[in-house]
């Protein structure tokens, strides 16, 4: 299907919510879902995951409706992995269906929920020539790219998040946010963190994180290969992350101005006010809570 030759008649905005799996994605599309409601956004979720089966939200648009990886399994004899990117390669096929369903809906603002599966965004073509495809038509979309926070907590598994970022920022080549979730639980790793939180989410001078490697056991074999990975991070200088603790509401809200200066949402008067609103509630909580409990977050303040 030529995107040229379909039409919209409206502005549609929208998230591509990807990451490995236990990032928190659905997790994440049920929270900002409820959030953005909270709002009077005209948002619905859309689950493009065929093996989606624990959803805390009701998707309006659902890709199991058209194929699931169970399915293509039994009926084509592949394992888990290939099914997964027969559906993906099944979606493509038939963009038409998602369009028409994007189409019909009395939404304006769309959160995709989409597999963990991390070649789908590092070298296989169908997740991005389908938001390619929707990319032509007009739609406003950003990728939202979610990695468990606990990566921070060793220098190694930090430098792959690094490697898997900015692989996935150039392979969809669509606006980008990084994101740290489950920021909450970073205190638990905080004896393990030898930098400060700053040093991971605006991804600071990178020397100390060689420096870091050189003296983790194992891992002096990897130097060059590990120079190299650093040099191109900074060459491209692309990747930053924000911190998201989803049960937090200050931190939703800011990530939420930096999602709508990604795709261009221009948020109207009346979301501003019940922002104000809401965040006057969170802060007069949160200081209520301080004070009874001394209970002070410094990763997200």
């Amino acid at each position: 299907m030529d995107p040229k030759k379909l039409k919209i008649q409206k502005q549609l905005y929208g998230q591509l919510v990807i990451g490995p799996p236990g990032s928190g994605k659905s997790t994440y599309c049920h929270r900002i879902n409820e959030f953005y409601k909270e709002l009077n956004r005209k948002v619905s979720v859309v689950n493009l995951d065929p093996a989606n089966e624990n959803m805390q939200y009701k998707p309006e648009i659902d890709i199991m409706d058209l194929i699931t990886v169970e399915d293509a399994m039994e009926n084509l004899n592949l394992g888990p992995n290939g099914a997964l990117m027969y559906c993906m390669e099944f979606l493509e096929t038939n963009f038409h269906w998602l369009f028409t369903k994007i189409k019909e809906s009395s939404s304006n603002y769309f959160l995709f929920d989409c597999p963990g599966q991390v070649e789908l965004y590092t070298h296989h073509q169908s997740m991005r020539n389908i938001f390619e495809k929707l990319d032509q038509l007009g739609y406003h979309l950003c990728t939202v790219h979610l990695v468990d926070s606990h990566y921070c907590s060793e220098p190694h598994k930090f430098i792959s998040t690094l490697l898997l970022s900015l692989n996935t920022m150039l392979q969809m080549g669509l606006s980008h946010v990084n994101v740290l979730s489950k920021a909450d639980l970073l205190k638990q790793h905080e004896s393990k963190l030898l930098f400060n939180l700053d040093f991971y989410t605006e991804v600071l001078d990178l020397k100390f994180l060689l420096d870091a490697l050189d003296n983790t056991p194992g891992m002096s074999k990897y130097k060059k290969l590990n120079e190299a990975i650093v040099s191109m991070v900074e060459d491209y200088g692309l990747v930053s992350f924000q911190p998201l603790d989803a049960n937090r509401i200050e931190s939703l809200i800011r990530l939420y101005k930096i999602i709508d200066k990604a795709n261009g949402y221009a948020f109207s008067a009346n979301e501003e006010q019940n922002i104000n609103t809401m965040l006057a509630c969170a802060m007069g909580a949160e200081s209520s809570k301080s004070k009874a409990e001394n209970d002070y977050d410094p990763y997200l303040n």
